[in-house]
């Protein structure tokens, strides 16, 4: 089993180039592209925002490419990618394509595509069917991923797309296109709330689950850690995926981790992400 991390906690600190050396040095056999930063949102007044970075620029391809070079000069390639998101909002569509052109140049194979939290599938599938030609010519599935709502009253996480077994398949189905697939955030699904558990999920996916969002948390809130820092139990998990034959990479997004570590700290909290990250690795490969 080969494992990858989300390179935005990192990049963030010291850029993308180094993110993508820095994972490489600590023994990540791959990075999965976050694209957060090609556009910013503002959740209050619900449009997207301009942003500086070079995803956001007419030089983006070249971008993406150069961080491919990097990697693969250094033994590392890129497996997956996030695109920006709120789907919800109109405006992100043309950064939805522009993050599945990314994912192919930087030699991506699945890239993940939040649904709108708040549409059934018969509504979603709209954005879906839009993008899939165009990603499929680029040699890219669209993955979708397990979402939540928050019920301030009760305090927990409550139902939003792709939320439960039922919901999710039915996604899957309404499509039914093998370019789009699943994956599964094992710490949204473990949330108090969710309806739902990473186990039962990835048994109800089955084949059709090829990517994954793993992190840890207290099985209340998203928190985003390190995997074996809170409250999932993971060997359950693991051996769940093992059951369906998961042939996928195991990716973390533990990117609260990193959040507030100091400079000096970074090198040493990387070599703990992939650590942990090769610990689930280990399990699902059978290896005490």
């Amino acid at each position: 089993m080969k494992i990858s991390t989300e390179i935005e906690s990192l990049a963030l600190h010291i850029g993308e180039e180094r993110a993508i050396e820095a994972l490489a040095e600590a023994g990540f056999d791959a990075w999965d592209f976050s694209m957060f930063r090609m556009c910013s949102y503002d959740w209050e007044r619900k449009c997207v925002l301009e942003s500086a970075h070079p995803l956001a620029g007419s030089e983006y391809l070249a971008f993406a490419r150069r961080l491919k070079q990097i990697g693969l000069a250094h033994g590392i390639v890129c497996n997956q990618s996030h695109a920006p998101f709120p789907s919800s909002c109109p405006e992100m569509r043309s950064y939805l394509k522009r993050a599945i052109e990314c994912t192919a140049e930087a030699g991506g194979e699945i890239c993940v595509i939040h649904p709108d939290n708040d549409k059934v599938p018969e509504e979603n599938v709209e954005m879906y069917l839009e993008l899939l030609p165009f990603a499929k010519e680029h040699g890219v599935k669209i993955a979708a991923e397990n979402m939540w709502n928050w019920d301030e009253e009760k305090d927990q996480a409550s139902f939003a797309a792709c939320a439960t077994p039922e919901n999710f398949c039915a996604h899957l189905d309404v499509v039914h296109d093998e370019s789009f697939v699943a994956c599964l955030d094992i710490g949204h699904a473990e949330m108090r709330g969710s309806g739902t558990s990473a186990v039962e999920m990835i048994h109800a996916l089955g084949r059709r689950l090829q990517a994954l969002h793993l992190h840890d948390n207290d099985k209340h809130y998203d928190l985003h850690q390190i995997p074996f820092s809170m409250e999932i139990d993971f060997p359950p998990i693991v051996n769940a995926l093992r059951e369906i034959g998961y042939s996928g990479y195991f990716t973390l997004e533990a990117d609260s981790y990193l959040q507030h570590c100091a400079p000096e700290e970074l090198r040493e909290g990387v070599r703990q992400l992939a650590a942990a990250a090769r610990q689930l690795a280990d399990l699902f490969d059978g290896t005490p």
